[in-house]
């Protein structure tokens, strides 16, 4: 007997379309919590290297803060304006600080290609601008759940 596959799987993008979209936008919304447990969520810019999604944060924010008592994290990157356009991904897990904090650019090889990837895609640059106010969080999702309701028109 065929199993019909739940409208949610039948709309998930596959690990291509997700490498592919994470490729092309830009900016994202990330939740993290506060100690007394209120969640907070603000934008920011990211860049996604085909495991991690790498976020560029000012290290004297609440975002910065919140992680560095409770490495917790989600993260929405969604585009689309009508219904049938929708598209996006939810990644979670715990953010991990990579390089100096807040980041002047010395020497760190895990940055390299991160650095180059955001200074393109951001800044149309070749090399990585440091503002002594930015620092690296790297969130490898634990669970990544996505949508492409474009996919609906067929069905």
């Amino acid at each position: 007997m065929a199993v019909t596959q739940r409208r949610g799987r039948r709309i998930m993008m596959s690990p291509g379309e997700l490498d592919a979209f994470l490729a092309e936008q830009r900016t994202c919304r990330v939740a993290t919590v506060s100690p007394d447990g209120r969640p907070h969520v603000s934008a920011l810019w990211f860049v996604w290297d085909r495991t991690s999604l790498w976020l560029y944060s000012i290290t004297r924010s609440r975002r910065w803060a919140e992680l560095r008592t409770d490495p917790r994290i989600a993260v929405v990157i969604d585009d689309g304006e009508e219904y049938g356009e929708l598209r996006g991904a939810e990644l979670s897990g715990s953010a991990v600080f990579v390089g100096e904090a807040p980041r002047t650019g010395e020497p760190c090889p895990e940055l390299d290609t991160v650095e180059a990837l955001f200074a393109r895609k951001n800044f149309g640059l070749d090399e990585m601008p440091h503002d002594g106010r930015h620092a690296w969080l790297r969130l490898t999702p634990d669970a990544v759940a996505s949508w492409d309701f474009r996919k609906l028109s067929g069905l």
